[in-house]
């Protein structure tokens, strides 16, 4: 087995506060399947673009909430016993503890807002 992620995530902060911020420019220059870029720090939570095509794997995050907001395309969230379709200008959140996986069926460029501290791949 490989040791190399499927995901190209990146915990780096891009933007300090009074800077503007083009996302359209980021998910142009964007080859990755699986991209998921730390754009902001608002307070103790952050901003974070994902443009990805695929599945992720399930996980959960046992202290923090996720936001999901979709810009474009269709992002899926499983949950057990539910699932959940997002569209454009959707957006929905994954209380802390619950186990989730997300997928997008077509190129899809989404918006998460999640505590500064989460771990993306899950606990």
């Amino acid at each position: 087995m490989s040791n190399e992620s499927p995901y190209s995530i990146h915990l780096n902060t891009l933007f300090p506060p009074l800077e503007l911020i083009d996302v359209q420019t980021l998910v142009e220059a964007c080859t990755d399947q699986w991209y998921n870029q730390t754009l902001t720090q608002v307070n103790n939570s952050v901003v974070r673009l994902g443009i990805m095509q695929g599945e992720f794997h399930w996980h959960k995050h046992d202290d923090d909430d996720e936001f999901f907001y979709v810009i474009e395309g269709q992002f899926i969230i499983d949950l057990e016993g539910r699932t959940v379709e997002l569209g454009p200008r959707q957006g929905f959140t994954v209380p802390k503890g619950v186990l989730h996986k997300t997928r997008a069926p077509i190129r899809s460029v989404i918006l998460m807002v999640e505590n500064a501290g989460i771990k993306p791949t899950g606990d």
